[in-house]
């Protein structure tokens, strides 16, 4: 029996409920909605309503037409870059960000239409957040500031409300990643200054994979990053002006959608609270564990700070690749070893040279299996 440690990447296995709506989904809400107007692709635009407006109150939203519906939180912080920023603006990156930031701004800078200023965050993983309030004042001064809310490579957590305060007086856009943060940590865009919000769904919201969310701040008008039919003005040469239509072109895809509103009813259910309550307490019995074990370096700060649960490390004598195939072909343990697309987090911590393991808990992870993956660590460290 398999042991999945790998809800950094994707949670596993998904609430019996969101299998139930996507397979209804498919038979309910066959039909295109906003295309037509007979009985079934009204119900189908009434679903999709209906998630999109589960979202915005989940998330603290006063307008559900700025809740977008994407293929994941890639594309959700691809359409706000691309969306916000034009030629000769600057873009500040805080030290620990996913490649899903760091790609579409270096392809921006390398074409020669942003500047770019990186910050590097402290060995433990933490931003630097007067780093950021100097870089914020200082000339250029950035249009956006891109944060990675919580590091999927060693759980750290940045101080969102401090950044979004700071960023609200001095003017600067802030785009929040929050793929591994949702669902774990209350967010409110109601509560804390946050322009953008990028989310996935597959990850500690426990939707299905290819489904993510762009939150699109009252005071953010973003260029389209796809062009097509919309179902609305299709008369028109140009893409509508108004939310959701100006982002959302194409169909949309209504099983994966109908997934995502069952999975944020089993988060709502259960609350954020009893998630990361349950999953941190795993997450530290095996720290604790490993911290123990002669031969494992594990990289999580020497004091309280908040963390997600993520529990990055390595082995002394193997490789992390030779690792992670030893503890799923030997222990049947399902970890994620290397540099987990975000070499940011690995520049900081110290392991570029080979990246790490990451042991990532979630919901239905059990105090047994913590045990034994405890338990096979000390047998490779051996």
């Amino acid at each position: 029996m398999m042991i999945y440690l790998d809800n950094a990447a994707g949670s596993h296995p998904k609430p019996h409920r969101v299998v139930t709506a996507m397979a209804e989904a498919l038979s309910k809400y066959g039909a295109n909605p906003g295309r037509g107007n007979h009985e079934m692709t009204r119900k189908t635009a009434d679903m999709v309503q209906n998630v999109r407006e589960k979202f915005a109150d989940f998330f603290g939203v006063g307008d559900s037409t700025r809740v977008i519906f994407t293929a994941g939180a890639t594309m959700s912080l691809n359409m706000a870059i691309y969306g916000c920023l034009h030629k000769g603006e600057a873009l500040l990156l805080p030290g620990m960000e996913h490649n899903a930031i760091s790609r579409p701004v270096a392809a921006l800078e390398d074409a020669g239409t942003i500047n770019v200023q990186t910050l590097i965050a402290a060995p433990d993983g933490y931003i630097d957040l007067n780093a950021i309030r100097r870089a914020c004042t200082s000339w250029p001064r950035p249009t956006l500031l891109a944060l990675t809310q919580g590091s999927n490579v060693c759980g750290s957590v940045a101080p969102l409300d401090e950044i979004g305060e700071f960023c609200q007086k001095t003017g600067v856009l802030l785009l929040v990643d929050a793929a591994q943060s949702a669902g774990l940590i209350p967010l409110s865009m109601k509560k804390t200054p946050i322009s953008l919000l990028a989310l996935a769904g597959h990850k500690a919201l426990y939707g299905p994979p290819g489904t993510g969310v762009l939150i699109v701040g009252e005071e953010v008008l973003l260029s389209p990053l796809i062009l097509g039919g919309t179902g609305n003005k299709s008369e028109e040469r140009n893409q509508p002006d108004y939310y959701p239509d100006r982002l959302e072109a194409g169909s949309l895809n209504v099983p994966g959608i109908a997934g995502l509103g069952a999975a944020l009813d089993f988060v709502k259910e259960i609350g954020i609270e009893e998630l990361y309550g349950k999953t941190m307490t795993l997450t530290n019995r095996l720290t604790e564990m490993a911290a123990n074990i002669s031969g494992i370096d594990v990289y999580v700060p020497n004091q309280p700070k908040p963390r997600l649960p993520v529990l990055a490390l390595n082995i002394v004598k193997h490789d992390p690749a030779e690792a992670s195939a030893l503890l799923d072909s030997r222990f049947g343990i399902a970890i994620r070893s290397g540099y987990h697309c975000a070499p940011a987090a690995h520049r900081a911590l110290g392991t570029m040279e080979e990246g790490c393991l990451r042991f990532s808990p979630g919901w239905f992870n059990t105090q047994k299996e913590i045990e034994k993956a405890g338990i096979a660590l000390a047998k490779l460290a051996r």
